[in-house]
């Protein structure tokens, strides 16, 4: 008999993808997600979809009862890193005490484990490149969030027995990515921009660095855990190993896109300035990455992002604290 499974954020970007993987390794997938950064095109065929929120501990207590899911891969989230200091109380409500509900139920229903997309987020700054061994010192409430939900993990498998498996990804880009929201995700606000004819946006000098990961990297290793005990109560980095400029990760796009780089540099963010990790513990649980480089990446990226088109960008309407915004973020204030 399949398993049944439960992937929240499975209409996002790296959720749908995991609920692909999830189905070709047979399992029942219950997809939970409230479409405020996904797509319903995006969730594979064959997935039940479920249009809810991980805030609604009613919806996720009727979901539990009813499907009974062995495996809960948790990936909704907002996950606007330097917008979350602006949105404070969005932030923790969504990413905090949402997992929250899950975890209760997930402990209630003995569910055989819950696998969480974390972050290096969680690390702060400083400390590079990022082991599993540090001792996180996040900067920013996203960052605050994410750690205290593996802090919760560990303190439910303690307690309760609830195995769980944290994953800690950066910078993940690829296929179904919501090329549409200018808070996040550099790559599509560069492919979306130059679609656009506009000029690729960047905050500061653009010598900060990243590692650019590729969907398969994340979302395979994500997927398949649940079938690697050795991974069970484990934190684990995954993403690409090489970190890239935001300058040179603008060149490749351009490059790609067979136009020029036309950038105009804004004010610097409040942010890590350098944010690398090391991989060797993933690589030791779940094998060799995928091999794709990030010019094959971006090429395989903008051949998806030139047949779905440009994408309007969102404003997020629900800014708590205006101080400081970033140039760009500013409220839109209506004309009366």
């Amino acid at each position: 008999m399949k398993a049944n499974v439960l992937v929240t954020g499975g209409a996002g970007f790296i959720g749908s993808h995991v609920v692909h993987h999830c189905k070709e390794m047979g399992f029942n997938v219950v997809v939970l997600d409230d479409l405020s950064g996904g797509f319903e095109d995006h969730i594979p065929a064959g997935a039940i979809f479920v249009k809810g929120s991980v805030t609604d501990h009613l919806l996720l207590s009727e979901l539990f009862s009813e499907y009974r899911f062995e495996y809960v891969y948790h990936l909704a989230a907002y996950a606007a890193e330097g917008l979350s200091h602006f949105i404070r109380r969005f932030n923790y409500n969504n990413n905090l005490v949402g997992s929250i509900n899950l975890i209760n139920e997930s402990v209630k229903h003995k569910v055989k484990c819950f696998v969480f997309t974390s972050s290096i987020a969680v690390y702060g700054k400083g400390q590079l490149p990022m082991t599993e061994a540090m001792t996180p010192v996040p900067e920013d409430p996203y960052g605050v969030s994410k750690y205290a939900v593996e802090l919760d993990l560990r303190s439910a498998h303690e307690m309760f027995g609830l195995n769980y498996v944290v994953f800690r990804p950066h910078n993940v880009y690829g296929e179904n990515q919501n090329i549409g929201d200018k808070y996040r995700n550099v790559i599509g606000i560069f492919m979306n921009q130059i679609m656009q004819g506009k000029q690729l946006t960047v905050f500061g000098d653009g010598t900060q660095t990243r590692a650019f990961s590729y969907i398969d990297d994340v979302a395979i290793p994500i997927a398949k855990c649940v079938n690697i005990p050795a991974s069970f109560n484990q934190v684990f980095n995954i993403g690409a190993d090489v970190p890239y400029t935001v300058n040179e990760l603008a060149t490749v796009v351009c490059n790609e896109f067979g136009v020029r780089p036309d950038i105009k540099h804004l004010k610097a963010r409040n942010e890590v300035l350098h944010a690398y990790a090391d991989h060797t513990k993933a690589h030791n649980v779940f094998g060799d990455p995928s091999g794709v480089d990030l010019a094959e990446g971006i090429k395989r990226m903008a051949t998806w992002a030139k047949k779905v088109g440009a994408r309007k960008s969102q404003e997020f309407d629900n800014i708590e604290i205006t101080e400081k915004l970033p140039d760009g973020w500013e409220v839109k204030k209506e004309v009366v």
